[in-house]
């Protein structure tokens, strides 16, 4: 990004040049010429309709403009600098292009205006001493012209100068109007009637929404201000009401000075019903003129600002762009070009076609800046610290209504507005993208809401867990690198149904070398985990000791807001002995509540993921429905989707009937996806134990889970989980408490 500063060396303007420029622009040619329209065809409810609509977006708008206005010290640029240096060069540069193009566009719209206001003394001319009729596209170009030499050669102060003194005619042309008498004597004031076979709502909204769209004119002027983070706020929102006021009350005068047939056929009904006729044409001149005086002012400043930051492709062309004088820094060339846009859409002519356009521009620019005010409330980053503070549901007001009109106006401009900017946006994040951007924003928002979400789920968490049991998972592991079976099984579990924390464990002290150590493994392990579909938070923990690591991280609460309640180890069947230091801890874990897993792993691995196999036996009693439940959350992941469960009951012959019965109960009441002729009963053996019973028949299975207990792992240490060679991956299975499956 350039150093170059976009603030002028003589800042002096104060509030009320935002106010003018603000106003001015707002109270333009739309008031003038096509109010009446609106209201002849929407009738006066419907006016009113238009009014508050229009004022859902830019009043929302203005308020985060001026919040984020007051964010940080302000330079030249107007809203593009402002959000671009809240929220990035990638966002500010994608809203900035729109909103200089809908900037130029509106200078060529209010020169279009401009000549309207010659439509009289063309008649006069013609009618009365016979001279041609003059195409108002030559006035128009001539104006253009005139306007364009100035803002070249004398910049904002001629501007200003002139502001002061159009702006003066404007409200003076306002007060004959609201002096003035209807059109008839007999005239009969009627505030809900329209013409027959009206323009529709919304196109008639689109037509008239440009009215409404100064309020970012005064932002142009930031580099011109003695105190910006004041005067924009003020001036900005000072504009906005009064501008909502006044189209209030001119939609209330024409309503009760008019017929909706004439206020729809005439463009100049104003003169009408004006104390002084002369005096509309001279005040559409006036607003228009400081209308356009205000975009002209305003859309080179935007550009160059742009061309500091580097935006466009090629330095010489931002370069270029950038030039302004030595003495004032005015935008010299950014000027031209906007003089140039403007001339193209001045010999257009056609004054709805240019007010389609800049609706629709305006539209997606607002509608944006909104969205990401209201991003910005949310991510509650500690940087964003505006002196003035607006609302949340307000942003999302302005943002909602804004889209939502954009697609009711015209969906397929809609569309193509919205892909535009998205491509602009992509275009430049390709190219900075060490820069800000929407991904920064989102992910200040996931982490609020993450945050907020921990906690209330924490608090809110009285019910019995074992009665809406799911598994919040934690693995520790120093043999990530030389097996992935444990990382695989615990992605599985977390997928759908629960939490998953997989941690790396690395032995030494807290170093500045440990230290370094564990961030390259955890940069190492997230690009590991990148490759497979899964939803595991990764960590690593330095400790001196396996027994010292667990026992820290089983005291740490789980990333979902509550405590972890189930322990994942694994270890290689060919080194049973590598558990010793792990099931040392056993006994902490069964104090601590916690569901004990080990996974024994093999050559075999996982195969071809389409068996489980679940070994129930009569000890059993605890387990059963734990092993069930993760059988049936292992097989909810995408790669076990062609799987199946089945389930072995090891039992003495005296309890055949009684243990199948249980059974089919616990899956029906269970509702799990298993049917019962899954089921298979497995007489114990007197000739053989009952490992080699499960060894031989789950000799083909992908997973075996089997179950063991407490006690059993008090007297036997490792060895409860050896003996099994021949089968592939399983699963031990010791459940702390007794799971309810319902």
């Amino acid at each position: 990004m350039a150093t170059l500063s976009t603030h002028r060396t003589t800042s002096k303007f104060g509030t009320l040049p935002v106010f003018l420029t603000t106003i001015s622009t707002i109270l333009g040619a739309i008031l003038f010429l096509r109010f009446g329209y609106a209201v002849g065809h929407q009738g006066f409810a419907g006016a009113i309709g238009i009014i508050l609509l229009g004022h859902m977006v830019t009043i929302p708008t203005a308020m985060a403009v001026a919040e984020i206005a007051t964010n940080q010290k302000v330079q030249g640029g107007g809203a593009y600098f402002i959000i671009s240096r809240s929220f990035g060069l990638n966002i500010g540069s994608a809203i900035g292009i729109t909103l200089y193009l809908s900037q130029a566009i509106s200078v060529a719209f209010y020169v279009i205006a401009f000549s309207e206001a010659f439509d009289p003394l063309i008649r006069f001319l013609h009618y009365e001493i016979n001279t041609p009729m003059i195409d108002k596209r030559w006035i128009g170009i001539f104006s253009m012209s005139i306007l364009g030499i100035l803002i070249l050669t004398r910049g904002a102060n001629i501007g200003m100068k002139a502001l002061y003194f159009v702006v003066g005619l404007l409200f003076t042309s306002l007060l004959f109007f609201f002096l003035g008498k209807p059109t008839d004597s007999e005239h009969v004031i009627e505030f809900n009637i329209h013409i027959r076979n009206p323009d529709s709502f919304f196109y008639v909204f689109m037509i008239i929404f440009p009215a409404f769209t100064g309020l970012v004119a005064g932002l142009g002027l930031s580099g011109d201000l003695r105190n910006p983070s004041r005067s924009i706020p003020r001036g900005t929102l000072l504009a906005t009401m009064c501008g909502f006021v006044v189209y209030v009350l001119v939609a209330y005068k024409l309503a009760a000075s008019a017929s909706p047939q004439e206020l729809a056929s005439d463009q100049m009904i104003m003169e009408k019903i004006s104390l002084w006729g002369p005096i509309i044409p001279i005040g559409l001149a006036a607003a228009s003129l400081s209308s356009a005086l205000g975009s002209i002012m305003v859309a080179p400043r935007t550009l160059q600002a742009m061309s500091y930051d580097t935006v466009f492709p090629g330095s010489k062309l931002n370069t270029w762009l950038a030039k302004g004088k030595e003495k004032d820094n005015e935008p010299t060339n950014a000027g031209l070009v906007t003089t140039i846009i403007a001339f193209v859409f001045v010999a257009f002519g056609d004054i709805d076609f240019v007010a389609r356009i800049i609706s629709m521009f305006f539209m997606v620019t607002y509608g944006v800046i909104c969205l990401i005010s209201l991003l910005e409330h949310f991510a509650a980053d500690p940087s964003y610290r505006p002196t003035f503070k607006s609302k949340w549901y307000l942003s999302l007001l302005g943002a909602v209504t804004s889209f939502w009109l954009m697609f009711k106006m015209n969906a397929p401009y809609a569309l193509l507005s919205l892909i535009i900017m998205t491509g602009i946006y992509i275009s430049l994040s390709g190219s900075n993208k060490k820069e800000k951007g929407l991904v920064n924003l989102f992910r200040g928002v996931v982490f609020q809401m993450s945050r907020q979400l921990q906690i209330l789920a924490q608090r809110a968490d009285r019910e019995d867990l074992n009665e809406h049991w799911r598994p919040f998972t934690i693995c520790i592991s120093q043999d990530t690198f030389m097996r992935r079976s444990a990382f695989d099984v615990l992605r599985w579990i977390s997928l759908k149904y629960g939490f998953g924390t997989y941690i790396h464990y690395i032995k030494g002290f807290l170093t500045e070398k440990t230290n370094t150590e564990s961030k390259a493994v955890l940069n190492k392990l997230l690009h590991l985990a990148a490759g497979s579909k899964n939803r595991v938070y990764l960590d690593t923990i330095i400790s001196p000791s396996y027994t010292s690591a667990i026992a820290q991280v089983i005291q740490l609460s789980g990333i979902s807001g509550k405590g972890n309640n189930m322990i994942l180890f694994e270890f290689s069947q060919s080194n049973p002995e590598s558990l010793t230091e792990a099931l040392s801890t056993h006994e902490i874990l069964y104090a601590t509540g916690f569901d004990l897993c080990i996974l024994s792993t093999s050559y075999k691995g996982f195969g071809y993921k389409k068996q489980i196999h679940i070994w129930i036996q009569p000890d059993d009693f605890d387990n059963a429905n734990l092993m069930i439940l993760l059988g049936y959350i292992i097989l909810g992941h995408p790669e076990w989707k062609e799987g199946i469960i089945n389930i072995y009951v090891l039992y003495q012959p005296s309890q055949a009937e009684r243990k199948r019965d249980e059974l089919q109960k616990l899956i029906k009441e269970g509702r799990l996806p298993i049917s019962m002729g899954n089921i298979s009963m497995v007489s114990a053996s007197e000739e053989k134990t009952n490992r080699q019973v499960i060894g031989k028949t789950s000799l083909d299975a992908d997973l075996t889970i089997i179950g063991f207990g407490h006690e059993q792992l008090r007297n036997e240490g490792y060895k409860t989980y050896t003996d099994y060679d021949k089968l592939g991956n399983i699963l031990f299975v010791s459940a702390n408490t007794k799971k309810e499956i319902k």
